[in-house]
């Protein structure tokens, strides 16, 4: 993926010395290549196209048709929808692949044994990723790349992505559920805990917003 913050200008002048006479290309060129006549680019800006990128769908309509989408779990399943326990699960699964007799006696984890991969969330996590992959394949806007602020490292981007992933799967265990379990389909049912949950993720993210926006200038 480009890096979003990238200054996205168009290149102003090239200047061209040859002995005492200064060229200035882009304003005898009108902006274009003299060569090929297209609008001219700065190399730090380029991408590579896969395609014509299409853009994505409208973030209102898409939560209309999420809304449904949680509508249609609770009256054909019973239940809401969710993210974090499919994660826990799949923990549980790669954990016992190395200590079995260990994770069946957990208390936490054991009676998800014999089959912690059988469960409607994990089925749904793989649905979303492979939606997810195909509409960014369809729209043309797969990148490979770090999104990152100028100021900070790949390495610190990564590094700083995951001690938040732990943090917040940690955080969504106590809380018995994320945005999407605690937050979306328990407050479609009206919960107290769900809302104080939601309250309280919005609290904490303008209070650190201040510590990790320097990485992104």
């Amino acid at each position: 993926m480009s890096d979003p913050h990238t200054p996205d200008t168009p290149l102003m002048s090239e200047s061209v010395q040859s002995g005492d006479t200064t060229q200035d290309k882009a304003s005898t060129s009108g902006g274009k290549d003299s060569m090929s006549g297209k609008p001219a680019q700065s190399a730090s800006t380029a991408s590579p196209q896969t395609g014509p990128e299409r853009p994505p769908m409208n973030p209102y309509l898409a939560g209309v048709f999420l809304g449904l989408t949680l509508l249609a779990s609770y009256l054909i399943l019973g239940a809401g929808l969710g993210a974090s326990g499919a994660l826990a699960r799949f923990g549980a699964w790669a954990e016992h692949l190395v200590l079995p007799a260990r994770v069946e006696a957990n208390a936490y984890f054991g009676p998800w044994f014999p089959g912690p991969l059988s469960y409607y969330l994990v089925f749904m996590v793989v649905g979303v990723f492979a939606g997810g992959l195909f509409s960014a394949l369809s729209g043309g806007r797969v990148r490979v790349g770090v999104e990152r602020g100028p100021t900070a490292s790949r390495m610190r981007r990564l590094i700083l992505a995951l001690l938040g992933g732990v943090l917040a799967g940690f955080a969504s265990r106590l809380a018995m559920g994320c945005t999407s379990g605690q937050g979306l389909s328990g407050g479609a049912i009206l919960l107290t805990g769900s809302f104080v949950f939601m309250g309280c993720l919005f609290a904490a993210g303008y209070l650190t917003a201040w510590a990790f926006r320097r990485q992104w200038k």
